[in-house]
């Protein structure tokens, strides 16, 4: 039988309210995720702002769990 694959979340704010994200700083920094095994899963615009949220996830490793239980 299979394991469910448990999921952990990072939700990041990028931009201002006077200028979205730089497409070269959005790419570094998606790429910097991407090395540290996130995968994003969703874009969100902010209506009526320059803002956006990002949302990616990655499975969730023992160390992540052993952390939590600690800070739980």
């Amino acid at each position: 039988m299979n394991e469910l694959v448990k999921w952990e979340y990072r939700v990041q704010t990028m931009g201002s309210t006077f200028s979205s994200p730089k497409d070269a700083d959005l790419e570094a920094g998606l790429n910097e995720w991407g090395e540290e095994g996130w995968e994003v899963i969703s874009i969100t615009p902010f209506e009526g702002s320059n803002k956006i949220r990002v949302t990616a996830r990655r499975p969730l490793s023992a160390a992540a769990r052993r952390r939590r239980a600690w800070t739980g």
